[in-house]
């Protein structure tokens, strides 16, 4: 874990292998005023002038489905204490709102997603590199409640996306991307000894 201002750091893992969760224990604990907080999901590409049955093609698992440029725009100004807007996106809609939420520049740049690792340019702003790690079956459980319950999806349509586009994707860019991680977090935030050393090794680096 090397030493910059402000540090960044990079939580990747599969959908659903909890790490969300492993961030949101890291900004309770270091203290969300201290940290900028980027989620990848809020950056893909918007749909919207997309034709319905072309969009129903689009493989939301592939980085090419992501604006990875714009995160790291994003990254590169809260590095340099400029704040950002952060598009909304729909995910009922596949698409962009319109609108935007402030994130103020911090001691601390967080940014989660399932691809971090993937992109080198992306890759190379992590001055802390954690890796989230779940069994496959716990990951498609929670992927399955999450995309119900928040997204408005049907359990058909999230077994089928997992079977045809999820599994693979993760198979071919995120399982491999692990081996670029400085930190991996079996059982993401429930793993609470892996916790304790990240938050101390933050905290040390801040002061």
């Amino acid at each position: 874990m090397s030493q910059s201002f402000p540090l960044v750091i990079g939580i990747a893992g599969g959908s659903g292998s909890g790490k969300t969760t492993v961030a949101q224990e890291i900004l309770n604990r270091v203290g969300p005023d201290r940290i900028a907080y980027l989620q990848h999901d809020s950056y893909y590409k918007d749909l919207k002038g997309l034709p319905p049955i072309l969009r129903r093609d689009v493989n939301f698992d592939h980085p090419n489905s992501l604006d990875t440029e714009l995160l790291i725009k994003h990254i590169e100004s809260l590095r340099n204490l400029q704040p950002v807007e952060v598009p909304i996106y729909d995910f009922s809609a596949d698409s962009r709102t319109g609108q935007t939420f402030a994130v103020a520049p911090r001691g601390v740049i967080i940014v989660e997603g399932v691809l971090i690792f993937v992109e080198p340019e992306l890759r190379k702003l992590f001055d802390v590199k954690i890796y989230v790690d779940a069994d496959a079956d716990v990951r498609f459980i929670r992927r399955l409640h999450r995309d119900i319950t928040d997204r408005g999806r049907t359990t058909e349509s999230v077994i089928k996306q997992y079977l045809t586009t999820v599994r693979p994707m993760h198979l071919e860019f995120v399982e491999p991307s692990k081996r670029y991680a400085d930190v991996i977090i079996p059982e993401g935030g429930h793993n609470i000894a892996a916790l304790d050393m990240v938050v101390a090794r933050i905290e040390t680096l801040l002061k």
